[in-house]
């Protein structure tokens, strides 16, 4: 029943249990909603990412954990940010996070919707992983204009045709994530992201839970699009200096090696991951 859907990783979806696009977004709506009002957590590079978590409840599959950051046009532009994670936004991956090795499309459901299945490589002891997922974008250009993207886990073993172009030689990993970009006004954007994953295998929860905070903090915003619009200028037209966004990314460097000195062992994160990335 579409009423009983829930954004979780407890449960994989069946693609002929999808429920309607309204439905979901609904959910995601809630979901960033019920964000502003969960546990805050720490903040990182110098106050510019706060992070924020809510226990698991008796749907989810695992804890959730939201992002949050807010960007000058200096920055990236609304329109910047959502060409990059509203739009091509499983290919675009391959571009800007380095351990995305993989992206195919098992199906095209609507111009709007889509499955898709994602190999990932990570350095040793990590094994290689694999996420399959229905991504859902959608962009309300009424003011404040704002774009939510959503990524769900979908067992696809029902239909022969998609299973067989998954990646089965990888261990399977399971994320749920909604991502929000919403105008604030004054050329603000805010960048909202929460996420409930498991990388599957044998990775401990309590590991993955201990750093998921730090690793969204960074991962989201130096290894996606602030690193993509830094070191790819020649494929955008900017009009303007992009020292600022340069100069955060930096932060963010900084960051990430002097945690890297004092803990080696650091699960790159599909919030986990890339956090597991969002994705």
């Amino acid at each position: 029943m579409a009423t009983d859907f829930q954004l979780t990783i407890k449960k994989d979806l069946k693609p002929s249990a999808i429920p309607s696009e309204d439905v979901i977004l609904s959910k995601a709506r809630e979901l960033m909603n019920s964000s502003e009002t969960w546990k805050k957590g720490k903040s990182y590079h110098k106050d510019l990412v706060h992070t924020f978590h809510r226990p698991k409840g008796p749907e989810d599959g695992a804890a959730w954990h939201c992002r949050v950051s807010q960007h000058t046009a200096k920055d990236a532009t609304f329109d910047e940010f959502w060409n990059m994670l509203g739009k091509n936004h499983s290919e675009n991956e391959i571009k800007y996070i380095k351990e995305v090795k993989k992206a195919t499309l098992l199906k095209e459901i609507s111009p709007s919707q889509s499955i898709w299945s994602m190999y990932y490589e990570f350095a040793p002891p990590v094994s290689p992983r694999f996420f399959t997922v229905l991504q859902i974008a959608h962009l309300d250009e009424a003011s404040p204009k704002t774009g939510i993207f959503v990524s769900i886990p979908v067992d696809v073993s029902e239909d022969p045709e998609m299973a067989k172009q998954e990646f089965h030689h990888a261990t399977r990993g399971r994320y749920c994530s909604v991502e929000r970009i919403k105008e604030l006004g004054h050329g603000k954007v805010e960048w909202r992201m929460a996420t409930s994953s498991t990388p599957g295998g044998h990775i401990p929860t309590f590991l993955v839970e201990s750093t998921m905070a730090s690793t969204i903090s960074a991962s989201g915003l130096r290894r996606t699009l602030l690193n993509w619009l830094v070191e790819r200028p020649q494929e955008l037209d900017f009009g303007y200096s992009r020292e600022p966004a340069r100069d955060f990314v930096a932060h963010l460097d900084h960051s990430q090696h002097t945690r890297r000195r004092t803990n080696d062992y650091k699960c790159p994160d599909r919030g986990w991951y890339c956090c597991l990335g969002a994705h």
